[in-house]
């Protein structure tokens, strides 16, 4: 939370709110009128004058081990499930808590409009793609990286204040269910969902099982009669069908070079079937490329169309912007606004599509924050538009979460590798070593085929092959933290 405070955040409201109760020691009493005006946080090393701790048990470190830290750099209070030895809210499980409280707070701005925003590929590049377009209306909050979870998620929504007029947020899921549990805690107005992919396949199940989750944003939406909107990608098929579970009014977005050139909006009452899909609302036209793999293309809307030349990399980036696009408009921006919004966008988090060049001419493509079969392929896509021709090298890590579909599916993407004509294809750790019996296959391949055992060795590899304008990309799923790989690629030439 910042600014003025929203409601009487009083330790005493807190602990109503969240089913607490208040806690304090003899040194340390506590002041059930003692009010949090400053950011809820999780890591002490960001508790602030006027915030509240909240103390979880995590893998490597539990959060009450560092309450008097927190407490003694500023906050107000501690929220706790056990004692600790500062003024504290003891509550039953904190994350349900933090729940609690960011919806006491969302349901205490009635003018703030929520949008949520999900899929299994591009969350978090649309969702700060919307955020930059969003904000040019208003107040706007939206999640650092990809604060998308049961903690991140309310801890995003509790840094509204009464100034804020909008929540664009990102809701991820590792099961059924999920969605729909942070729905909850903010209800949105606004679902944006994008696609229906691999990522996390293994855990939900398959690909239909991965639809039901993502569906459970539109199915959380208020109906049209109450300003709900379902926006969803037209081009892939799972999400289209996501229309008929919700009573929202439906938009749609396509970047297919095949379609209508002439879309309208699809307001097709609830319950109601068209024996063809409807014309998209959002599309894009005349797509192409810069010599970075920078995306230009012509934004139609029903409104007009405008010129649209993004600064992010790759053509995976263009569904990203028209979902934002269509947001966007549903909040009232008009045209020109959101194609000079999505022209100055940049990316605003770490680890997607970073491209950076090497004195020495060599670029390095940072795209190591996570890893799925869709969007293995689309960076390979933008290694091979960046390459130009050229030598272009290509470092994965493994692809995590895919259950029984692991090993064809790395298979599969180092079949894909191949085929796009790589200088090099380095398989970092045992799990990702199936990429390269993938690569095998496609017999015309010459490339260099390695497996090699951490990232250590894979710059070991790459400082043999990598010469003055060669293109290198590093990906993987965030196990297996190759970003230090990309980052030292950066600084070898300043050795």
């Amino acid at each position: 939370m910042g600014g003025e405070p929203v409601i009487p955040l009083s330790l005493e409201r807190i602990s109503e709110v969240t089913g607490g109760r208040l806690h304090g020691s003899a040194a340390h009493p506590v002041d059930p009128g003692a009010m949090v005006t400053g950011e809820v946080v999780i890591d002490s090393r960001r508790a602030a004058p006027g915030g509240l701790f909240a103390a979880v048990a995590g893998e490597r470190a539990d959060g009450h081990d560092f309450a008097a830290a927190a407490v003694a750099a500023g906050a107000v209070a501690v929220l706790a499930t056990r004692p600790v030895p500062v003024p504290s809210v003891l509550v039953a499980d904190v994350p349900a808590a933090l729940a609690a409280l960011a919806r006491f707070v969302v349901d205490a701005l009635p003018a703030v409009r929520v949008a949520g925003i999900t899929g299994s590929v591009g969350k978090t590049s649309t969702k700060d793609l919307a955020a930059q377009l969003v904000e040019r209306l208003g107040p706007t909050i939206a999640p650092a990286g990809s604060f998308n979870n049961e903690l991140g998620h309310p801890l995003t929504v509790l840094r509204a204040d009464a100034s804020t007029r909008y929540l664009v947020l990102e809701l991820s899921a590792r099961g059924i269910g999920h969605i729909a549990y942070l729905c909850r805690v903010a209800p949105p107005r606004y679902g944006v969902v994008l696609n229906v992919g691999h990522a996390h396949a293994g855990e939900f199940g398959g690909l239909d099982q991965v639809a039901r989750a993502k569906g459970e944003l539109v199915e959380a939406l208020p109906d049209a009669g109450a300003g709900g909107v379902a926006i969803l990608n037209a081009d892939d098929p799972r999400v289209l069908a996501m229309a008929g579970r919700t009573a929202a009014r439906v938009v749609t977005f396509s970047a297919a070079p095949h379609a209508s050139d002439t879309p309208h909006a699809s307001d097709t009452p609830h319950g109601q079937h068209q024996s063809h899909a409807p014309q998209p609302t959002i599309r894009a036209a005349d797509v192409r490329l810069d010599d970075l793999g920078r995306p230009g293309f012509t934004l139609l809307t029903p409104e007009g169309s405008a010129r649209v030349a993004m600064r992010l990399h790759g053509a995976h980036n263009v569904p990203n912007a028209l979902a934002a696009a269509a947001l966007a408009r549903e909040l009232g921006a008009g045209l020109d606004g959101i194609a000079d919004g999505l022209s100055a966008a940049v990316a605003r988090s770490r680890w997607r599509m970073e491209v950076r060049q090497r004195p020495d001419g060599v670029t390095v493509i940072n795209d190591a924050y996570n890893a799925n079969p869709e969007s293995v392929r689309a960076a390979l896509d933008a290694l091979a538009h960046l390459a130009q021709g050229g030598r272009a090298f290509a470092v994965l890590g493994h692809m995590a979460e895919l259950g029984g579909s692991s090993r064809a599916s790395h298979e599969d993407i180092g079949e894909y590798a191949a085929g796009s004509g790589l200088a090099g294809l380095i398989a970092v750790g045992a799990e990702a070593a199936p990429l390269l019996d993938g690569a095998r296959r496609v017999r015309s391949w010459h490339g260099e085929a390695l497996a090699v055992p951490d990232g250590a060795a894979a710059l070991d590899a790459l400082a043999n092959l990598v010469k003055p304008a060669d293109v290198v990309l590093v990906k993987a799923s965030r196990a297996a933290r190759l970003e230090g790989v990309a980052a030292d690629l950066l600084r070898e030439a300043d050795r």
